[in-house]
């Protein structure tokens, strides 16, 4: 299939044959879907342009669409086109046949550290590709996580934005609460470091089965969050407590990189033959 977005192909809904829904949302559903000529089998996102505009959204979904269709990586899920009828819009995405990361780490309790490690590293080398092309993807969690034939596939760019000029720091709230840094809590300014710090909760909750300040009460959970405030499981390696602690810091300034978190020993006594390419 030939990415598209406005270009000499305009695609339709009648070039698709709709098969089962892939998931919900807010906003609309994906279906699994095969494109009548070439058979190629893709995830059709559809929209309510409705709803979209009664929620005020339709400028965050302008952005989504420019962002997904500039990036190339192996772990990023592939936005190959987008159209629209009068009712609603339509994104055509990569099919990852391994879903939601959530469902697998709901199936398995919580993963084993090798497993755990080689997921990270996966989601690094996205972030490593997305900050370097100075975009923010602001909502990283198991849910925006796709597996395909156990490869991570980094999903759902709809709180995602691009940043480029590093001196000017941003002030929207967005994100889920488990994963939200302390800045974004506060109302401060904040930049691609929030990424990091949910990386460091995307690693506690593969390894422990859920996020570390997820606690009984909004209030309690923004507290813990604020005050930087959690305790590992005794099963936890020295390692992995390492690599989280280096991400979970109040003080974005002393977050670590992922070029250095890379060289940790949670990522690279579990690397295959090939290095990272973080």
């Amino acid at each position: 299939m030939r990415a598209n977005g406005g270009g000499s192909q305009t695609w339709k809904l009648n070039d698709f044959e709709i098969g089962k829904a892939l998931g919900r949302g807010k906003f609309g559903s994906v279906y699994l879907a095969r494109e009548k000529s070439s058979k190629f089998v893709v995830a059709l996102k559809v929209l309510q342009k409705r709803q979209l505009s009664q929620k005020m959204v339709l400028h965050q979904l302008r952005r989504e669409i420019e962002i997904q269709m500039h990036i190339r990586h192996s772990h990023i899920t592939r936005m190959y086109a987008y159209f629209f009828d009068n009712s609603r819009i339509y994104m055509v995405l990569q099919y990852a046949n391994g879903g939601e990361m959530y469902k697998h780490l709901k199936k398995k309790k919580r993963f084993e550290e090798r497993e755990a490690s080689n997921y990270i590293r996966q989601v690094m080398e996205a972030l490593y590709y997305l900050h370097k092309k100075n975009i923010i993807h602001r909502d990283l969690k198991p849910e925006n996580i796709l597996l395909h034939h156990g490869k991570v596939l980094l999903a759902d760019f709809g709180w995602s934005v691009h940043s480029p000029d590093k001196d000017i720091k941003r002030e929207t709230f967005c994100g889920t609460l488990d994963y939200l840094a302390p800045e974004l809590i506060e109302r401060l300014p904040h930049d691609h470091r929030i990424d990091l710090w949910a990386l460091g909760i995307l690693t506690f909750e593969f390894l422990v089965g859920k996020p570390p300040f997820e606690m009984i009460g909004q209030a309690k959970t923004i507290r813990a969050i604020v005050q930087c405030h959690f305790r590992f499981p005794g099963f936890v390696s020295h390692e992995a407590r390492t690599f989280i602690g280096s991400f979970l810091r109040k003080n974005m300034k002393h977050r670590n990189t992922l070029r250095d978190a890379a060289k940790l020993p949670f990522i690279s006594k579990h690397l295959p033959a090939k290095e990272t390419n973080v």
